[in-house]
């Protein structure tokens, strides 16, 4: 996803205020794309950033954990918070190709991996290897912070939306037909989970990729090729990603002795809402809150007004969703173990 609203990065620390005389967990980390980005894409000569009105608007300062957020990473140079970071990167892929276009060309200086994923574990690694011990007293107790800290992944949508999906700009839904196009998704995110764990990482929350089929940016694209509300042949091609990963994510914790992995089952919820947005008290599941460029199919236009009433629309813009949705999927997540599974972000923090 080629934009980045700031108040995405609250998924799962927003809405209700809860006061606790410590937090819940010792620290937050974050990793993803568009979804999560906070500003890590700020400072970077890319396209792939949404740092100007009337993204942040209505952002909503209020904590699930007890944390304060989790800044992003490229802002911060003088001090190291233990609280935790945000490592998200608009347009970032598992893929190792995903994103090239948009982001890698720019900013090699902090992305040197083989893909934008695990280039974001490069900088995590700078972390727990360069900034953190100064913090702690022994290894011992860095390795305890690291296994108790939450960690949360949404990404994959990219792979998608900016690579499989266009065959302009990548080859890849001309040399791999959807199944194995998944396996080679899950075959990185393995490999990269992997170096997670070996870093420390113990308690992983992993969501699937959303209903892209319904998304402004595709729908509007082939408003007159196809029928109903979203694109189902495109929902059927990220299904294929979405039904692996819980065989993936049960292998990962097994395989990972003391590791957790969870499973955040945001599409079936994501779709339920914009097929019957009334029961999640919205009017609008098809239209962009703001007015974006392209007729509705990319970001906002800098500094004009949203619509009057975002929390009843599902998009803010052609790719991210609106407060409200997002804070049903926040605390959906934090409460019901048959959403996020096996276990809720309550239970997990006791694990």
């Amino acid at each position: 996803m080629t934009s980045m609203p700031l108040i995405f990065l609250s998924i799962f620390l927003h809405l209700v205020i809860l006061i606790h005389s410590s937090p819940l967990a010792p620290a937050l980390y974050v990793l993803g794309d568009s979804l999560f980005d906070s500003g890590n894409n700020n400072i970077l000569p890319t396209l792939a950033k949404a740092d100007y009105l009337p993204y942040g608007v209505n952002f909503v300062k209020a904590e699930f954990l007890g944390l304060p957020y989790s800044p992003p990473y490229m802002s911060i140079w003088r001090s190291t918070p233990v609280t935790g970071f945000n490592y998200a990167s608009g347009s970032c892929g598992i893929l190792p190709e995903t994103g090239d276009l948009f982001v890698r060309t720019h900013c090699a200086l902090f992305f040197v991996s083989s893909s934008l994923f695990s280039s974001l574990i490069d900088l995590f690694q700078r972390t727990v290897q360069s900034d953190l011990p100064m913090h702690f007293k022994s290894s011992y107790d860095l390795s305890e912070y690291l296994s108790k800290s939450i960690f949360i992944l949404s990404i994959g949508s990219n792979d998608y939306i900016i690579n499989y999906l266009q065959p302009n700009l990548y080859n890849t839904s001309k040399h791999y037909p959807p199944q194995p196009f998944a396996q080679q998704g899950f075959t990185y995110f393995f490999m990269n989970s992997q170096r997670l764990y070996s870093l420390g990482v113990r308690k992983i929350v992993m969501f699937e990729i959303g209903p892209i089929g319904c998304i402004p940016s595709i729908t509007r694209k082939v408003r007159n090729k196809h029928n109903g509300q979203c694109v189902e042949e495109i929902n059927q091609i990220v299904s294929l990603f979405n039904e692996g990963l819980p065989a993936l994510l049960k292998n990962l914790t097994s395989t990972l002795q003391g590791s957790t992995f969870v499973l955040g089952q945001a599409n079936f919820l994501g779709y339920d809402a914009i097929k019957h947005p009334s029961k999640y008290g919205l009017t609008d599941s098809e239209t962009p809150c703001c007015t974006t460029w392209e007729n509705g199919t990319s970001g906002c236009i800098p500094l004009l007004s949203p619509c009057p009433h975002a929390y009843q629309h599902f998009f803010w813009d052609a790719f991210h969703l609106t407060e409200t949705v997002y804070s049903v999927v926040a605390t959906r997540c934090f409460n019901d173990a048959s959403f996020c599974s096996p276990f809720n972000i309550k239970q997990l923090i006791q694990l």
